[in-house]
């Protein structure tokens, strides 16, 4: 039984709520997170505009004025790369070009216009800073598994070509499946094995060179390096959704996370990261039903790896408005519309609030402090989450997550009706098997 009902939950958002008109309102809520190591940035769904923009906001004053030194985003580690060295002035062409190596589906995620409005400003910014001082721009993913194999070998042949031969013919396992992860995944059915001791192989090689023991050539290890690690999480990716021996949901967020602390490593023990990720891998898993289905994500890790005053959680979220995904993995992309909040859901909630206020957007702060904890917003309801794939029709059966608002996250983004992005890219190339909880997140 509930010990607040929901119009103390409309109190308590009406009380905190602090008016976001434009980006000098988000004083309070920098003021609260820019001590932390880690700043995570959520979404309700990966097609909306105020989410990129104002993470986008966010994120430029983190970096200027609080010294964090990279944002970390829910995307492939080799286009990443690609568009780090872009905004580091290390390669050439310009921004939309830089975009376009997000060719893989869901192409709109991070090939859309907002994106390139974050783009733009940090190539302007690294060229006005030291190298030591420029923002870096990562890929925390798990799914590139055959532009890894590429990029390790580009690397490795630059680094020691006699190894390179070796490692070529280990990933040669793969050649059989013409670079489709799927067909490498049904493969596992009949040959358990598959290619996991090749990979392995080439990873503990790769792991054995140091880092400062080849001369001009750290950056290219540490990228070979990474590329090894998500060829081998790939692969134990893949296996976890065809043998079922572990969840691949977890594989993944295990991924995302050790991710995080490599870079963090990678850039020095006082180094700060933005993470751009979905609600479900931002909010602490432990504030929802997650926990009880055996599920983790990165936001309940980073507070259990880094502690809970070294980690900032914001949520996003919105009643209506417009949002681009697909009705079906591999699917066309579609700007959709948003059915109103489901009644009872903290997406109603924030709704009323806001028409008692008068205010389109606004945002809480301080959500992980003792009275928040033991208040109306420690209360679980449905809290939405939208998925690359996506019906309308039907989210109420299955995009709510259970949430406890105060414990799943520190501070709150909410924007009553919002507008799809605008992508940039149209067409795709689509070879990754979907995650299967909640649709594509």
């Amino acid at each position: 039984m509930k010990a607040h009902n929901e119009q103390s939950v409309i109190r308590a958002i009406k009380e905190r709520a602090i008016a976001l008109d434009d980006a000098r309102d988000l004083k309070p809520l920098i003021d609260q997170i820019s001590g932390a190591r880690i700043v995570m940035l959520g979404e309700s769904s990966h097609g909306t505009h105020e989410f990129y923009e104002w993470r986008r906001i966010i994120s430029e004053w983190l970096i200027d004025k609080h010294g964090f030194n990279f944002i970390a985003v829910e995307g492939d580690w080799p286009p990443c790369w690609e568009l780090n060295s872009f905004i580091r002035g290390k390669s050439e062409g310009n921004a939309r070009s830089a975009l376009r190596h997000f060719n893989r589906w869901p192409t709109w995620m991070w090939a859309n216009v907002d994106m390139l409005r974050l783009v733009k400003a940090m190539l302007v910014r690294n060229a006005n800073v030291s190298n030591k001082e420029q923002a870096g721009f990562y890929g925390l993913d798990v799914y590139s598994l055959f532009e890894s194999v590429d990029a390790v070998l580009a690397q490795a042949e630059e680094i020691d070509p006699f190894l390179a031969r070796r490692i070529r013919v280990r990933y040669a396992c793969f050649d059989r499946f013409g670079r489709d992860e799927r067909a490498y995944a049904k493969s596992l059915v009949e040959f358990p094995g598959g290619c996991e001791q090749q990979v392995l192989e080439n990873l503990q090689d790769l792991l054995k060179l140091r880092l400062d023991g080849i001369k001009g050539h750290g950056e290219a290890l540490f990228n070979a390096q990474q590329n090894a690690r998500i060829i081998a999480n790939a692969e134990g990716y893949y296996r976890a959704m065809i043998h079922g021996n572990e969840d691949s949901w977890n594989v993944r967020d295990r991924h995302m996370i050790d991710t995080l602390r490599l870079l963090l490593e990678h850039f020095g023990p006082r180094s700060k990261a933005i993470v751009w990720a979905h609600n479900t891998h931002v909010g602490d898993y432990r504030a929802t039903d997650m926990a009880r289905d055996g599920r983790i994500n990165i936001g309940g890790l980073a507070r259990e790896a880094w502690g809970q005053d070294r980690v900032a959680l914001v949520g996003f979220g919105t009643y209506t408005g417009e949002v681009v995904a697909s009705h079906a993995w591999d699917g066309p992309i579609e700007t959709m519309l948003i059915p109103p909040g489901k009644p009872g859901s903290y997406e109603a909630f924030f709704h009323e609030a806001a028409r008692s206020l008068g205010k389109d957007s606004f945002f809480l702060t301080n959500l992980g402090g003792a009275t928040a904890r033991s208040g109306a917003l420690s209360e679980t309801f449905g809290h939405r989450a939208i998925g690359v794939v996506y019906n309308p029709a039907y989210e109420r059966f299955g995009n709510y997550v259970p949430t406890s608002l105060a414990r799943r996250y520190d501070a709150f983004m909410y924007f009553d009706q919002t507008k799809g992005l605008e992508p940039l890219i149209q067409d795709f190339e689509s070879k990754e098997i979907p995650e299967s909880w909640p649709s594509g997140q």
